[in-house]
């Protein structure tokens, strides 16, 4: 992974020693200097990167040396952190009500003995990095911008009919589409989009190809664009597919003339195969020159890219190609796999061959290249072998397909994805908790530090989900934390993926494969998925131990009781952790020395139903964002000193806690999402509250005994939702609501006399909420009838108007 995420990750470090330099607070003498000199030569490597990563792919040594530089970029990220830290922590002693206290709280270290000791820590790093930038001198790299290598790739539009299985059904859409009558479009776009192996070509020859559509257009082309977009050679492009046009010149005006005489008044089918440009403008700039044609003339574009397919589409909507039947890839797997009528004579390599499809998720790609592979081989062991090894390992024609869909990311956007690969198989992501993983590893950078962080992640988690990274899918239920009904998953093949660009940097670890690792552990290993369960007798694995700039550690499955000892040399020995995942697993206690983890910045201790106390040394975890307590029962308060989490923006609580505490509120002006769920002996929330400034969204839920909502929300000036679900004491909502101008979002359920109150127009509290712009009331009654209705819908094949039914609920899904 380091030849692909370097850039970015180099990027963000380079922009922390910037602002650092900066921050007087921290820097002073000769700290300032090394910095200052860290940076120079920092920027001087960083002028290279863009050629280095290019060298790399056909250079063993280049990509030697890029794997030595991001050990110390990653060291770099440490030290700043060390750095920022320490200004944190003056911050909150400049800045605390009463400063005697905090400062006993933090117990400050001598400032000089800080110096010192970050200072000999930077030299040393800066000797590092001064050695690897001369090492570059052997490569004679470019420091001028690199474009992007573009790999031509052709396609043809034959199509063998009867190789094809399962995509009777799209092809029959796609010839609908091509050949209904638009009568206001001169010319209308088809884009095919879906997954790398999917079929998108082939179904694309299909149609093609179909009788009706050569006997309805006078004129087809087929055109393969693959990655380079360039207006000039795409006309002439299409001139060589159309017959018995030739264009003397290649200038772009007489291309431009000869294209536009050759499809003049003539009804047309152009294929665009393999898309990949996102410029907007260039499109725009050849489909000017393609409306001459006549009416009713059609373009079908095929491409992995839903950006792509959304805005070529125009006024229409893309095909969304998906995957093929467990039943339609075994039949795929049959026919590549054995000579016809031989299957019959071999059913337990087709039983083994039905659980090697299953890996395959519906990707015909894949299919096809296993069976090839198994071709007249009916050794049970070779098949036995392809079912219990990864897929991706038989790289052949399955890993490029993939594999060019993450080459074509952004550098920001290819360590997100390859930080996917700390999630087990088939793992349900929530958007929220994603974007607070990769903001706690500092993925997420704001260049003019305008725009929120969260939004920054919405924006990357988009432009995954545009490019088929992630699957979107219906719940059967909505969720209590983030209540959204849509979830997403990664596709096996793409979570492979993730995994093998992730490298040396990923391991899985489960009770099987302990000392198998031990071989294999280094430094370099910074994501930990622990897989093993019931860990009650169990201590943490003495091989891992060696992995000690690991900076995530996450439980994979339920763990259920876990040993002390676990936990306390999981926290003592890994202090650069900055995500610490221990949700599904039971211990009463978080060792204190927790407070030593000064890089943390996301804890999930979820689901811990014995956990009874958090130590007040948490509080000392300045850099700490995100903090999951989701249904921890048992847990009987907040720390004293709560209020000193200033970085804190997510909080998600459940407890015994029967009045939020004022203190503790104070401080927490980062907050912007707070979840207070099952809290069944609150009575009330303190009018703290009003110190949340931050605060964006409040879900307060299951709160049986909680009577009223303190006045001091009309404080919370950038709330823009609220949702209150199932406090049934709650009468009334506090007059300042009123006063509220960002508020978008108002759901209220199971709330029977708030729910009576808010009625539009009628209820006594109506005139308090009238004027947010969505008000919903009991509206999980109609959430549970759309999943009842799709259920139905699936097996009776509901008619047009009871789609219309289904459609009425999907408004409050997207908000």
């Amino acid at each position: 992974m380091a030849e692909t995420i370097l850039s970015s990750l180099a990027e963000g470090v380079l922009g922390k020693l910037v602002s650092l330099v900066e921050q007087e607070i921290v820097l002073v003498g000769g700290v300032k200097g090394e910095i200052k000199k860290l940076e120079s030569t920092f920027s001087a490597i960083r002028a290279v990167l863009a050629d280095a990563e290019k060298q790399q792919r056909t250079n063993q040594a280049v990509r030697d040396w890029l794997e030595k530089l991001k050990d110390v970029v990653y060291d770099v990220d440490d030290v700043l952190d060390e750095l920022s830290t320490e200004a944190l922590r003056r911050k909150v002693e400049i800045h605390g009500s009463k400063l005697k206290e905090v400062s006993n709280f933090f117990s400050r270290s001598n400032p000089i003995a800080f110096r010192s000791k970050i200072g000999h820590k930077i030299k040393e790093i800066r000797g590092r990095l001064d050695n690897i930038a001369k090492d570059r001198s052997d490569f004679q790299f470019s420091t001028e911008q690199v474009e992007n290598v573009v790999r031509e790739r052709t396609s043809h539009s034959f199509v063998q009919e009867s190789d094809v299985i399962g995509r009777e059904n799209d092809k029959a859409q796609i010839v609908r589409k091509l050949l209904e009558s638009n009568n206001d479009e001169s010319l209308s776009v088809i884009p095919i989009v879906g997954l790398g192996g999917l079929g998108k070509t082939t179904l694309a020859k299909l149609v093609y190809n179909d009788s009706r559509v050569v006997e309805n257009f006078k004129l087809r082309m087929w055109v393969c664009v693959s990655e380079d977009f360039d207006i000039k050679k795409l006309i002439e492009k299409i001139i060589d597919s159309i017959p018995d046009v030739q264009c003397a010149s290649k200038e772009l005006d007489p291309l431009q003339k000869c294209l536009q005489d050759s499809l003049k008044s003539k009804k047309f089918v152009l294929v665009l195969d393999d898309v990949w440009n996102e410029d907007l403008t260039k499109w725009k700039e050849l489909e000017h020159l393609l409306i001459c044609g006549a009416r009713g003339s059609k373009i079908v574009v095929t491409t992995r890219i839903m950006k792509i397919a959304s805005f070529m589409a125009g006024k229409g909507s893309p095909y969304k190609l998906k995957g093929l039947s467990h039943d339609q890839c075994l039949s795929i797997l049959v026919k590549c796999a054995f000579e016809e009528g031989h299957a019959k004579l071999h059913p337990r390599l087709v039983e083994i061959g039905k659980e090697i499809v299953t890996k395959c998720g519906g990707i015909p790609l894949a299919v096809r290249t296993l069976g090839s592979l198994l071709y007249m081989n009916t050794e049970e062991r070779e098949w036995l072998n392809i079912r219990d090894n990864d897929i991706l390992q038989k790289e052949h024609n399955i890993l490029p397909a993939l594999m060019l869909s993450y080459q074509h990311l952004p550098s920001y956007l290819k360590q997100c994805f390859a930080f996917c690969s700390i999630f087990p198989q088939d793992y349900e992501i929530r958007r929220d908790e994603l974007i607070c993983l990769w903001m706690a590893q500092g993925f997420l950078q704001s260049p003019n530090k305008s725009q929120q962080l969260e939004d920054i992640g919405n924006r990357y988690f988009n432009e995954l989900i545009s490019r088929s990274f992630f699957q979107e899918y219906m719940r059967p239920f909505y969720s209590e934390i983030d209540d959204e009904i849509s979830s997403y998953k990664i596709h096996d093949l793409i979570l492979e993926l993730a995994q093998k660009v992730a490298s040396t940097e990923w391991i899985n670890v489960d009770g099987m494969n302990v000392d198998f690792i031990s071989q294999i552990i280094s430094e370099r290993v910074r994501h930990v998925l622990f897989v093993e369960k019931n860990l009650s007798e169990k201590k943490f694995p003495t091989s891992l131990l060696s992995a000690t700039k690991l900076r995530s550690f996450s439980f994979a499955c339920e763990v259920g009781p876990t040993n002390k000892s676990f936990v306390e040399t999981l926290i003592f020995h890994f202090r650069c952790l900055r995500v610490l995942n221990l949700a599904d697993s039971e211990f009463e206690e978080l060792p204190r020395f927790v407070g030593k983890l000064k890089h943390l910045r996301c804890l999930n201790l979820s689901r811990n139903r014995r956990l009874k106390a958090l130590p007040n040394s948490i509080c000392k975890l300045l850099n700490l964002q995100t903090l999951y307590l989701y249904d921890c029962e048992q847990l009987q308060d907040l720390p004293r000193d709560i209020g000193k989490l200033i970085s804190l923006r997510y909080l998600s609580l459940t407890s015994q806690l029967i009045c939020m505490p004022v203190k503790g509120l104070q401080g927490l002006t980062s907050l912007r999402t707070l979840n207070l769920s099952k809290l069944s002996r609150m009575t009330s929330l303190s009018e703290g509250i009003q110190y949340l400034t931050s605060l964006q969204i409040f879900r307060i839920r299951y709160c049986p005994r909680l009577c009223s909502l303190p006045s001091g929300m009309k404080h919370l000036t950038a709330l823009e939702k609220l949702v209150i679900d199932d406090c049934p004491n709650i009468s009334s909502l506090p007059d300042g609501l009123r006063s509220l101008t960002t508020l978008q979002v108002l759901d209220i359920e199971s709330c029977p006399h708030l729910s009576r109150r808010c009625q539009k127009d009628t209820g006594e509290d109506w005139p308090k909420i009238s004027l947010i712009p969505n008000v919903f009331i009991d509206i999980r009654l109609l959430r549970k009838t759309r999943v009842a209705f799709h259920v139905q819908k699936a097996a009776l094949r509901f008619t047009d108007a009871a789609e219309g039914c289904s459609r009425a609920f999907e408004e409050k899904d997207e908000i």
